[in-house]
């Protein structure tokens, strides 16, 4: 802490002592305010055509501004729905509290509405009472907290500072509320599977590591829900979905986090066609709910999120964003000299087929994808959970919708062959052995026996709520749309 800080601190410390010197505690238990600084403004706004008095209200909130002005001070209140002005007169009982607050203190006030000379709505005090005393002060300038590591490390004073931050974190909650209605709409039940389970599974990626101690085992933190609902399709469930949090041992970008939100959902007696047009449906419907328009501003651009998206394969979307053409390299070997050829820095380490595919989306097709789109039908290799086009075996019925340059989602027409699935299962687990990925699928011995008991054709969904909101505020890094994003502790 600053020796200006330290200062600052001890002088609020000297207040706290007066405070309760004078017999008031400056952490009462309780208060209970009838009216937010919003609802105030609006019953004001609503009886002021009657003529008469304003009416009386009791509002809480933090202490944002002070302006002394002689024998009076007007005061600004801010709670979680707007800011108010306060006006105090030194004829009031509890005036002397004042010259003890300091910006950032949680009071409560009570008294008339009225509107100033020049035409502010304010409030009247006839009563002032603390309710939290703040001993360390908000930042230098806290309408607006720049330093980017302390808005993610101290996110309450990011959230205390910038308006900005507390409308992106509110149009997340409303977009949560429209995703579940819409889904809701649509008899999808929603359900809870586990977090710690005993086998990674379920996507293509590295898992967290825990131990618990009761059962003396390892576990692992979950990376997709996937195997888990997929069960439920089985169990005789014909529409189910899941909210929550996912957890993948990744690095950290501005488009990941290691622990972030998804949306999974399965529907039998699907397929990903359907399931396309559910995707554009859905996302389109939010944006309307949450923003009343489904077009949206993001890096410069205006996307329009009205169903129909453009759809086009992956094989036409890779070949026009590099020239290579992935079905005349059935292997990786000769992947990769393609993409030696065009200088695409792969490293000396073994890289499978489908991780080079990956690579070409990452660097050619992604990035290059502005207005919502559907990419359709992988190579099997990416896909080892997809079922197989009827018309092209090398290829599985799969789509990824992407938009502002971004993955938002990922579907797949269910693989529900048992023995197709067994077979994928161990081709990833060579190719963990041979290659040395620890993103490859595992063989999950539970789920295959639950697949063998059948499941229906099935359609499955997996999106980003995260990714989804920062298309819906504009906002260029994943930090911006999770209150606590990981970082690095400091030591």
């Amino acid at each position: 802490m600053s020796a200006r800080r330290e200062n600052i601190a001890r002088q609020r410390h000297d207040k706290l002592e007066r405070i309760r010197a004078r017999g008031l505690d400056p952490y009462p238990p309780r208060y209970h305010r009838n009216h937010t600084a919003q609802q105030a403004v609006a019953l004001f706004e609503q009886q002021e055509s009657g003529g008469g008095p304003g009416p009386q209200v009791k509002l809480a909130g933090r202490l944002v501004a002070s302006r002394p002005m002689g024998k009076a001070a007007f005061i600004d209140l801010r709670d979680g729905s707007g800011k108010i002005q306060v006006h105090l007169r030194s004829q009031i009982e509890d005036y002397g509290l004042l010259q003890d607050l300091d910006i950032g203190d949680i009071i409560g006030v009570e008294g008339a509405l009225f509107r100033t000379h020049s035409g502010q709505i304010t409030l009247e005090a006839s009563h002032i009472v603390l309710l939290a005393k703040s001993l360390l002060p908000l930042p230098e300038k806290w309408h607006g907290l720049a330093d980017v590591e302390k808005r993610y490390r101290q996110r309450y004073l990011d959230l205390v500072s910038n308006q900005e931050a507390r409308d992106v974190f509110r149009v997340r909650s409303r977009a949560i509320v429209a995703l579940r209605r819409f889904l809701d709409e649509r008899g999808f039940v929603e359900v809870e599977t586990p977090v710690l389970q005993p086998m990674a599974a379920g996507a293509l990626a590295r898992p967290f590591l825990t131990h618990h101690q009761a059962l003396g085992q390892d576990l692992y933190l979950r990376i997709a829900t996937e195997l888990h609902l997929k069960r439920l399709i089985i169990g005789g469930f014909d529409k189910v979905c899941e909210i929550g949090r996912i957890f993948r041992n990744e690095g950290i970008s501005t488009r990941h986090n290691p622990e972030f939100t998804t949306l999974e959902s399965y529907e039998a007696y699907a397929d990903y066609n359907d399931v396309m047009v559910m995707v554009e449906e859905m996302v389109s419907y939010i944006a309307r709910e949450v923003l009343g328009s489904d077009k949206v501003s993001f890096g410069g651009s205006t996307l329009d999120l009205a169903p129909p998206w453009p759809r086009i394969t992956l094989r036409d979307a890779i070949r026009e964003g590099c020239g290579i053409d992935f079905e005349e390299c059935p292997d990786a070997p000769s992947l990769r000299q393609q993409m030696e050829a065009i200088e695409v820095e792969l490293g000396p380490a073994p890289i499978g087929r489908g991780r080079l595919i990956d690579r070409l989306i990452s660097l050619y097709v992604e990035s290059d994808i502005t207005q919502p789109t559907f990419v359709l039908d992988y190579p099997v290799d990416m896909s080892p959970l997809a079922k197989r086009k009827p018309e092209d075996g090398r290829l599985v019925e799969r789509f990824e919708a992407f938009a502002g340059g971004m993955e938002i989602a990922n579907a797949f027409t269910e693989l529900n062959d048992p023995v197709e699935q067994r077979q994928r299962f161990e081709e990833q687990e060579k190719l963990r052995a041979a290659l040395g990925d620890e993103e490859a699928e595992r063989v999950d011995e539970d789920f295959l026996t639950a697949l063998e008991h059948g499941m229906p054709p099935t359609g499955g969904l997996g999106m980003g709520i995260d990714r989804l909101v920062m298309l819906l505020t504009g906002q260029q890094s994943i930090r911006e749309v999770i209150l606590f994003p990981q970082l690095k502790t400091k030591q």
